[in-house]
């Protein structure tokens, strides 16, 4: 693999998109990681799950991952960016990623299927709510932008960003209810974050609200 040299010289010939091309550029690197071990994380988690909710939703969100995968590629593309360049920040993404899914591995091993689900849906949360946060910086990249790579990183961002808010919220609703549901605690599943249809932080906290309305009674 190439070093942060081959990294800044990726930056220097591409298409630079931001005052900060070289910081927007590790941006971009990491995205690209995150969502290739989304991937491998949703496809492990699918092995992981139990509920027939949660596995279809999961099962949808694997299909958007991979399309996320060729989203980021193609702006890799318009922009001049090599998508085999490894950088410190990239390494680290990656080797989150595998964490994550060898502890899914492990819980599997162990035999039991209801902890294993949950171990899932706990990995699930951690490798979204990184995802959620590199699309939300590259929405605020998107709004201060001009020139011939700004329609690409605009129209990029339409696309994925509220396929990434439903991820992230609707899979800590998940997470939630089955920890609920291990402690012998009243469990709504599928949660009230996917009868909701919630998609922004500030539904979510709505719906948490009245979550512990519920709990109380």
């Amino acid at each position: 693999m190439e070093k942060q040299k081959s990294t800044d010289s990726s930056a220097k010939k591409g298409k630079p998109i931001h005052a900060e091309p070289e910081q927007v550029t590790e941006l971009l690197y990491q995205m690209l990681q995150t969502e290739l071990g989304g991937v491998q994380i949703y496809t492990t988690a699918l092995r992981c799950a139990v509920n027939s909710d949660l596995k279809k939703e999961w099962e949808k969100y694997l299909q958007q991952t991979q399309r996320h995968v060729e989203i980021v590629e193609t702006l890799f593309q318009t922009h001049g960016l090599n998508t085999e360049v490894q950088t410190p920040g990239r390494k680290i993404v990656k080797h989150i990623g595998e964490s994550l899914v060898a502890a899914m591995q492990m819980a599997l091993e162990n035999g039991d299927k209801a902890a294993a689900e949950l171990v899932a849906a706990e990995c699930v949360v951690l490798a979204e709510t990184k995802d959620h946060l590199n699309w939300e910086l590259f929405g605020e990249v998107a709004k201060h932008i001009s020139g011939e790579g700004a329609k690409s990183v605009r129209d990029a961002v339409t696309k994925v960003e509220e396929e990434e808010d439903e991820h992230l919220y609707h899979s800590a609703g998940f997470c939630r209810e089955l920890w609920f549901k291990a402690l012998s605690l009243p469990a709504v599943l599928p949660p009230p974050e996917e009868k909701k249809h919630v998609k922004s932080a500030l539904e979510a906290a709505r719906v948490k609200e009245q979550r512990k309305e519920m709990a109380k009674h």
